[in-house]
């Protein structure tokens, strides 16, 4: 009886906390890092590591306060984000146009896939002492870098899609006179849309990655230099908020944009239940 009595107080506790989140998603997202951002504060005020090498929360947020002051944040930030979207928009486009050709048709499957598996393990920092010679330390090499990263994943999956998508829905749609452009829009789009989904989301996070990388070898802004930058100056404060500026944007950017997005077309195709 008293264990009963114990337990109901914690499952109403749960119950009351899983309505809340359902009400304001935002607390959901917030309140698993509270015991970690604790534990931070604690490790840091007993004195583990010297707090010259292991900064608090406090100190980060003085940081961030500083930073965005004196417009230095704002700025890196702006950098990033632009690089990011030119770069990782035209390796979608030219992910999926690549994928869709290798998917369809068998003599360019023949042809590039093994082309296609070469290359993709070859990592895109790997390929920057030879940019570095060829466009110097630019906006070219960070660019080629990110679409370079973004590109495999979307085609990968994009042919995936397209491939697994059984050959009688092709056939019922010739038989009832569908022209090679709506069998392409109406079948082979809607029925790889879920792969070319996921292709996106993980290039567009590998692309993050490779950005913030380039940055820290041949940038002269943005977030990845900014952390770099902090290194030279033994500000560890700088890089750890550099740390959890990239962890809060892409759990932003993946939790309000691309995992609604790859729910919503797995749920309209019915790869998922509402």
């Amino acid at each position: 009886m008293s264990e009963a009595v114990a337990v109901n107080p914690a499952l109403r506790l749960w119950s009351g906390y899983l309505r809340l989140v359902a009400r304001h998603p935002v607390i959901g997202s917030v309140v698993p890092f509270l015991p970690l951002i604790a534990l931070w504060a604690i490790v840091v005020e007993a004195g583990v590591f010297p707090r010259a090498f292991f900064p608090g929360p406090v100190d980060v947020f003085h940081s961030f306060v500083d930073l965005t002051r004196k417009g230095i944040l704002p700025a890196y930030l702006a950098d990033s984000i632009v690089r990011l979207a030119v770069g990782a928009a035209a390796g979608m486009v030219a992910g999926i146009l690549l994928g869709l050709l290798v998917g369809l048709n068998e003599r360019a499957h023949r042809a590039l896939w093994p082309v296609l598996l070469f290359f993709q393990a070859i990592g895109d920092i790997a390929w920057l002492p030879l940019l570095i010679i060829w466009f110097g330390f630019g906006l070219e090499t960070m660019t080629f870098v990110i679409v370079y990263t973004v590109l495999f994943p979307v085609v990968l999956n994009t042919v995936l899609g397209v491939r697994s998508i059984p050959l009688d829905l092709h056939r019922a749609a010739q038989s009832l006179g569908a022209p090679r452009w709506r069998i392409l829009t109406e079948v082979v789009l809607p029925g790889a849309l879920p792969n070319i989904i996921t292709g996106l989301r993980n290039g567009l996070g590998y692309g993050w990655r490779a950005l913030i990388a380039a940055e820290m070898i041949v940038g002269t802004s943005g977030v990845g230099f900014m952390m770099f930058d902090a290194r030279r100056a033994g500000s560890v404060v700088e890089i750890l908020l550099g740390m959890i500026i990239l962890g809060l944007l892409w759990y932003a950017v993946d939790a309000l944009i691309l995992a609604p997005i790859e729910r919503a077309t797995g749920q309209r195709w019915g790869m998922v239940a509402r």
